[in-house]
């Protein structure tokens, strides 16, 4: 079905799949800059550009997405193909924005592993961690400013902090604590837990668009309960056929079906963003599982922040290596064995992503400015700040301390992050530019001092 809207001479009549295909597999290799650039690139070309849909669908779409676990802008890819083509165009849409980088860090994790321990990779990687740490740094004050409108939302961030670093609580802990403050403090003092900031209408017209403020919201949109129990049960399907495929080949405890129960858990924490699920991450990762070392867990972030696509594919690099260091197809198909890890990973990640939009999106948007269903994700939010300022304490220690508090502090590495911090929070500079050079930073360093 496409979606029409009143004849205009400078616009087509609708929105061509076959074009859409193209500019969605466009985006899915320039997605760089994180959510805030990739929902930058999709304003700027769809709405300013193209005008396949107006800004007020546009925002309307985003902040629903922003009030689901999932990377938001490859939920508002998906969204937006499915509301111009129907579910086969949202889930284009969406694995589109996936797919390539998922195959770009499939092979940087094995570039990554395979000479990782040579000179000239182990400087690049001296230099970027130090940036990693900034930039962790950096997400904390940039979803902090937004989130934070007042002192209960700081009390909540206060103490998620000091649960995740000093009574060691696991992040679903905390994410269930902060869900039932907010659904309490939404019936007491719903002032304090009203969704602000965000993203607001805007007054700027960029002409006509395809899907206008006034187009009619197509059939396939509208929300039945017939239409919700049949991707209900799809979905359900798609989550348990490989999950019991998997287990009934390798066993329960197998690294596989381990990978695929815990990453199932961790699509449900990203609330707030990749930043918020990454201590999820490390905690099951790095200190339960142990499928890579911390320093490979910064190291993995790096690289998610320098390729295309939602940093949380982080969890393609974690799976890879995963996978890869445990051997589990054999010592003779290493490499087979990280990116099936990978590429489980990416499936049980985004799987539930794909639901929310598919399933809940005709539902959730008659809903989402009540307060019983806001209150609890402004609460999550707002402990997200602590929890991420947490990854950022961890990264620093790690970074500065590599051989710990009695080994003494690595004071290059502070330089770095210092010039990092400055770049990122006084010049505003672009994320990778930082992570570039500090990288070259970090392999001088190596070459003259070390």
């Amino acid at each position: 079905m496409e979606v029409t809207s009143p004849a205009n001479d400078d616009i087509s009549p609708s929105v061509n799949f076959r074009e859409a295909f193209l500019f969605w597999l466009k985006l899915g290799f320039i997605s760089f800059g994180g959510p805030a650039g990739q929902i930058s690139i999709m304003h700027q070309e769809l709405v300013e550009n193209r005008r396949w849909i107006s800004e007020r669908r546009f925002l309307h779409a985003l902040n629903y997405c922003m009030l689901l676990p999932g990377p938001e802008a490859q939920q508002l890819a998906t969204y937006i193909g499915w509301l111009m083509h129907r579910t086969f165009g949202g889930i284009v849409a969406g694995v589109l924005f996936v797919f390539p980088s998922l195959l770009i860090l499939i092979i940087l994790s094995w570039l990554y592993i395979a000479f990782g321990h040579l000179p000239v990779v182990e400087g690049l990687f001296y230099g970027i961690k130090p940036a990693v740490t900034a930039i962790v740094l950096q997400a904390a004050h940039r979803i902090g400013s937004r989130a934070l409108k007042n002192n209960v939302l700081w009390a909540i961030a206060a103490v998620s902090f000091v649960a995740i670093f000093a009574l060691n609580l696991p992040f679903p802990l905390i994410v269930a604590m902060a869900a039932l403050i907010g659904y309490l403090g939404g019936k007491i003092a719903p002032s304090k837990f009203a969704v602000g900031g965000g993203h607001g209408a805007s007054k700027k017209s960029f002409g006509k668009a395809l899907i206008d403020d006034d187009t009619p919201t197509p059939r396939h949109a509208l929300f039945s309960w017939t239409g919700l129990l049949k991707i209900v049960l799809i979905g359900a399907l798609l989550w348990a056929i490989p999950m019991c495929g998997l287990t009934a080949i390798y066993g329960w405890e197998h690294t596989y079906a381990q990978m695929g129960w815990f990453f199932t858990k961790a699509a449900l924490m990203t609330f707030g963003g990749a930043y918020a699920v990454l201590p999820y991450v490390y905690q099951g990762a790095v200190g339960h599982f142990s499928w890579l070392t911390p320093t490979q867990m910064i190291d993995g972030l790096a690289l998610g922040e320098t390729t295309p696509g939602p940093l949380i594919m982080v969890v393609a690099f974690v799976g890879f290596v995963g996978g890869y260091a445990k051997a589990v197809l054999g010592p003779d198909h290493l490499f087979l064995a990280g990116a099936m890890a990978a590429s489980l990973v990416t499936w049980f990640t985004f799987l539930p992503s794909f639901l929310f939009i598919l399933a809940g999106g005709p539902l959730v948007e008659a809903t989402h400015q009540d307060i019983k269903f806001t209150a609890p994700l402004t609460a999550i939010t707002a402990a997200v700040v602590g929890v991420i300022l947490n990854l950022a304490t961890f990264f620093g220690f790690h970074v500065l301390w590599p051989k710990g508090w009695d080994q003494g502090f690595d004071w290059i590495s502070a330089l770095i992050a210092l010039a990092a911090v400055v770049a990122l929070f006084r010049f505003k500079r672009n994320v990778i530019h930082v992570i570039v050079v500090c990288a070259v930073l970090g392999l001088i360093a190596r070459t003259v001092i070390f």
